[in-house]
């Protein structure tokens, strides 16, 4: 497809979607949703990717395949479930390591954020598996 507007408006509106994928992701590391909704967003710029060029050349510039999101997703699911696993307790009970930054600045990283990053990376490879299959690529 020769779009030029949309190819002009892709370089600008892909990293829009994905400063948005991950400021939702980093909201769903205190409320619920953000893995699954980032996703969405993050594989939607792959999307309009495809639409302003072609799906073949949106596939190309993948990082990664679409398996190998899936696959880092799972990984990620997985790793968020051993602490609980590992220590005996209730089954995904949310652990959180503190790190001070700075005096004020306390950085929580967690389990339930490490689960949200997981979704968040299934998601992608779900929706661009899909996708990338209705293409015929």
């Amino acid at each position: 497809m020769n779009a030029y507007l949309l190819q002009i408006a892709e370089k600008y509106v892909r990293w829009f979607l994905l400063i948005i994928a991950l400021i939702a992701l980093m909201r769903g590391h205190n409320l619920p949703g953000g893995g699954f909704i980032g996703g969405l967003l993050a594989a939607l710029s792959v999307v309009f990717r495809g639409l302003a060029y072609t799906p073949q050349y949106a596939r190309e510039k993948l990082f990664m395949s679409p398996e190998n999101y899936m696959g880092l997703g799972l990984l990620f699911i997985i790793l968020s479930l051993l602490p609980s696993l590992v220590l005996s307790e209730p089954f995904m009970t949310g652990y959180w390591l503190k790190i001070n930054l700075a005096s004020d600045l306390v950085l929580k990283l967690g389990t339930p954020f490490l689960f949200d990053v997981g979704v968040f990376f299934c998601v992608i490879g779900v929706t661009l598996t899909f996708l990338f299959s209705k293409t015929n690529l």
